[in-house]
């Protein structure tokens, strides 16, 4: 519904993006008033809001033929700046009432954040790649930006963290690459068995997806217990990502020896 006007009034997707980031700001000055109710509503139908602009920049994009790792660098930039506003809002509104061990705890559960989502976007962006042949530029090993922007910088900087939320699984799809290149009359069978293999395996990276997030946030905080977010983001989240990791890698070894076997 939201598409066809943007595309009439001619908005462009950066500002879709930039728009929605204000959402995400905005709901984390109502989370600031927690545990006031309609500031709860107000900050959860905020980040509904922000979830249905990030979903629709990339569907104007392309459609409109608009598509730029700069867009796609400032999408992510928005996320983070998004979830930033609102951790920082809930951390200080606590702090007063329950100690300053909070700031201590919403710090870590922001760097767990940062590597899960890292994680659950490398994933997601493999799929893209390997399985239907487009995607990102960084993971097919090429610059971010050639001008050296701080956009560039914010995307090798992200790309740094992919390394380290997954080590080897991108020697393993480095390997992948190169199977591709050098079998390119083998391309678009190899690429459906990629799909047939990994596609269960991205769909349960979905439970790191921004959206259960966003629902955890306002259900903790509705519950008068908003510390419990942040402490199943460290608990639970993170051995579940680091073991996703594991069983990814596991499968992705299996599918090279696969590749191997047959030729």
């Amino acid at each position: 519904m939201l598409l066809p006007w943007l595309v009439a009034w001619r908005i462009k997707p950066n500002t879709v993006s930039l728009l929605g980031m204000a959402c995400g700001l905005i709901a984390g000055f109502a989370y600031s008033h927690v545990p006031a109710r309609p500031w709860l509503a107000l900050g959860f139908l905020l980040m509904v809001a922000w979830h249905v602009l990030d979903g629709v920049d990339g569907q104007l994009a392309r459609l409109t033929q608009t598509q730029s790792e700069l867009g796609k660098v400032l999408d992510g930039v928005c996320d983070y700046i998004t979830f930033i506003a609102v951790y920082v809002a809930l951390a200080l509104s606590l702090a007063p009432r329950d100690g300053d061990w909070v700031l201590w705890v919403v710090a870590l559960a922001g760097a767990c954040h940062a590597v899960q989502a890292a994680a659950y976007e490398a994933q997601r962006q493999f799929y893209d790649v390997w399985g239907w042949g487009r995607g990102s530029r960084q993971l097919r090993g090429k610059a971010a930006d050639p001008k050296g922007s701080a956009f560039g910088l914010l995307h090798r900087l992200y790309g740094v963290l992919q390394h380290v939320a997954l080590g080897n699984n991108l020697e393993m799809n480095a390997e992948l690459g190169a199977v591709l290149q050098a079998a390119p009359h083998r391309a678009e069978s190899l690429r459906r068995r990629y799909r047939e293999t990994f596609a269960p395996d991205v769909r349960s990276w979905a439970v790191m997806s921004s959206n259960y997030r966003t629902a955890g946030i306002f259900l903790f905080a509705a519950a008068g217990f908003p510390m419990g977010y942040f402490l199943t983001e460290i608990v639970l989240l993170s051995p579940v990502c680091f073991w996703m990791i594991r069983r990814q890698n596991r499968r992705l070894a299996g599918f090279l020896r696969e590749l191997a076997v047959a030729g």
